[in-house]
């Protein structure tokens, strides 16, 4: 029943990836380490230091690395410009934020060598 209640309080409509991988926030010459709660195509939900949070504003980049579950092929580096959605104070000293994914170009990707 609450799983029903979850999925209607939900506006979203892309589905999203529960995925814990690394991403730098890029303000600056300030790069600030986090990790993802989950992803969809349009937008991203990450955790930061609290202290890092204030850093951020409406607009700003940030690079992601997908793993070779999510690419189906090799380790991908995605820098994307994000619009801040929203703002929460977490547990443990950290900040969760929301972002929308305004605009995203292909770093690298790392050569399959095995």
């Amino acid at each position: 029943m609450t799983e029903d209640l979850t999925k209607q309080n939900d506006r979203r409509d892309r589905p999203r990836f529960s995925l814990n991988v690394p991403l730098t926030v890029l303000i600056g010459d300030h790069e600030l380490p986090a990790y993802t709660r989950d992803v969809s195509d349009r937008g991203v939900y990450f955790h930061l230091a609290l202290s890092d949070s204030k850093l951020i504003g409406r607009d700003f980049e940030f690079v992601l690395e997908l793993p070779p579950e999510i690419t189906f092929s090799t380790w991908c580096s995605i820098r994307c410009r994000g619009r801040l959605v929203r703002k929460e104070d977490t547990a443990r000293d950290l900040t969760g934020i929301g972002a929308e994914i305004v605009q995203y170009s292909i770093l690298r990707e790392a050569s399959a060598t095995a």
